[in-house]
């Protein structure tokens, strides 16, 4: 009796180390997993085919813009920092082709129909009546866009022969690169608004059929 007394311990000691190693075993299967799902899918990144189709002009000058600006603001920081001597015209160059960015990108917002907006009304609205308001809101949108071009153009004819401050030349080039961004915002407004009309339905009134699309 005496030695079964002492067998008991030791079985529950030769037994310790078991839970462990299970436990070893299941905490690599789920770390495995996720390795092999995080390879296979890079392996479906590079299979994916890159298509342009869906890009516009306005994509691809709002791009070279960008760029524009980013070797202005690089120019503006080499010269400042390692020449010592800063070249000032970059800094003024460069607001002016962030507003043609932000013009050129407002467009593209206008056409993917990405400009900030609130459809919460539209979840209680019965569906004719949302439809009329989303209607309304179009030909709004179109209207005031129509406006920002005829206003732009006024001030273009009023200030257009302002010189800029570094380089001395006409101002009238930043004001024509907003124009043609209202323009542009113009007319993408007037196919989003023909578009939402022959669907019967817009992104505020359907955000879930535009979620696709990011």
């Amino acid at each position: 009796m005496h030695s079964n007394a002492k067998a008991a311990p030791m079985a529950a000691v030769s037994h310790g180390p078991t839970p462990p190693q299970s436990h070893a075993t299941s905490s690599s299967g789920p770390h495995q997993t996720s390795v092999d799902d995080i390879v296979h899918s890079f392996e479906e990144a590079d299979q994916h085919e890159v298509s342009l189709a869906g890009y516009q002009p306005e994509d691809w000058i709002c791009l070279g813009i960008f760029w524009v600006m980013s070797g202005l603001v690089f120019l503006q920081f080499f010269s400042r920092y390692v020449l010592n001597d800063s070249f000032a015209w970059t800094e003024e160059l460069a607001v002016y082709c962030l507003i043609g960015v932000v013009f050129l990108g407002a467009a593209m917002c206008v056409r993917a129909c990405r400009h900030i907006q609130v459809d919460f009304l539209y979840r209680y609205l019965p569906k004719p009546v949302g439809r009329v308001l989303a209607t309304v809101i179009d030909i709004l949108r179109t209207v005031f866009f129509g406006y920002a071009v005829w206003l732009t153009y006024r001030y273009i004819v009023l200030v257009g022969d302002e010189p800029m401050t570094t380089l001395f030349w006409n101002k009238s080039y930043v004001y024509w690169l907003a124009l043609a961004g209202f323009a542009m915002m113009f007319v993408r407004s007037m196919q989003v608004s023909v578009q939402n009309w022959r669907q019967g339905y817009s992104i505020l009134e359907n955000p879930a059929a535009y979620e696709s699309q990011d």
